[in-house]
């Protein structure tokens, strides 16, 4: 185990080199540039430097006037010592705003993370032990409609019924106006009630995935041979689903769980931009539209080694999960 571990993160670690490497190299494609918008707000001054001039000396000044791989490296070395520089938009240090944004992403996630397993894993077994049934078909009903509704839409959808309709919960934002005004039990509460749509959307629309996936590899162990003998024994059917099939179905649902991880500190962009939910997924998108290299490299290197992390930590539970699997 400890040399499939070590194994696996120096292949990681080298996976990371070039997926940052790419990125660098793209961001410094993009035709969104902070500084050609800087410096045609600056421009616009009275007084102010020629645009093309103004340019060059922000090129210089933020360390773009070097070619993609000298700029790469120079970005890698300061990386490697933890320094990530300053965000451009937001003008404090990158590592200072992330960490002033995630947990709102990860508190969003973890409740969607957890109310996703809640529902999605007992309904898939129910589904499965009771195929072509009723619920059966309630259940996959339910899953596609999951899987088939854009998060914009059913964010869209909520918001009209909640927010502007019976205006049960603010449009938009994390905290009401009155949040000051609040002890610390109601400030939670606040932010709480801030959260309920938001963390529907994020279930709703990720539930049917692991619903129908539960469902698939349930069906497959229940009709395998060891299934037939243990009933043929006289097993109770309880026993027969709980301790034989569902063990053994966990070792593909291990794979979906660990690749859960980047979602969990990643952020949802889509749905924190349409509720405004100051998190990293939000953070993020306005750093992606306004070219702030320094935020939008460490964010996507962050998720690019949180997937990796997630890989690595699926592949161990598997061998928890299952004494017959093996890492060498």
């Amino acid at each position: 185990m400890k040399k499939f571990i070590v194994r696996r993160v120096l292949l990681g670690a080298m996976i990371l080199f070039f997926v940052s490497m790419i990125i660098y190299s793209i961001e410094r494609a993009l035709p969104t540039s902070y500084v050609e918008g800087r410096a045609r707000d600056m421009s616009m001054k009275q007084g102010a430097k020629p645009y093309d001039e103004l340019v060059a000396e922000l090129n210089a000044a933020y360390g773009l006037d070097k070619p993609v791989l000298e700029g790469y490296f120079i970005w890698l070395g300061k990386a490697v010592h933890g320094e990530f520089g300053e965000s451009w938009i937001f003008h404090q240090p990158v590592k200072q705003k992330f960490a002033s944004v995630i947990w709102y992403s990860f508190a969003l996630a973890l409740a969607s993370f957890l109310l996703e397993i809640i529902i999605a894993i007992p309904l898939g077994i129910i589904s499965a032990t009771k195929q072509y049934s009723r619920i059966d078909y309630a259940v996959t009903v339910f899953a596609l409609i999951g899987i088939s509704l854009p998060s914009f839409f059913f964010a869209t959808i909520l918001k009209w019924i909640f927010s502007i309709n019976l205006k049960w919960v603010d449009l938009y934002g994390i905290v009401s106006r009155m949040h000051e005004s609040y002890g610390s039990v109601g400030k939670v509460l606040d932010m709480a009630q801030h959260m309920i749509l938001p963390v529907i959307t994020l279930t709703i629309v990720s539930v049917g995935s692991l619903m129908r996936y539960t469902r698939t590899n349930m069906l497959e162990v229940l009709n395998a041979d060891y299934i037939r003998t243990a009933r043929a024994k006289g097993v109770p059917e309880k026993k027969v689903v709980s301790h034989h099939a569902f063990r053994n179905t966990l070792i593909p649902i291990i794979t979906i769980l660990g690749s859960t991880l980047p979602n969990l500190f990643g952020g949802a962009m889509i749905t924190e931009t349409l509720f405004q939910i100051p998190g990293i997924g939000y953070t993020s998108y306005q750093a992606l539209t306004q070219g702030d290299i320094p935020f939008t490299m460490f964010y996507m290197v962050f998720l690019a080694f949180l997937t990796l992390t997630g890989n690595l930590i699926a592949d161990i539970l598997y061998a928890v999960a299952d004494p017959r699997v093996r890492v060498n």
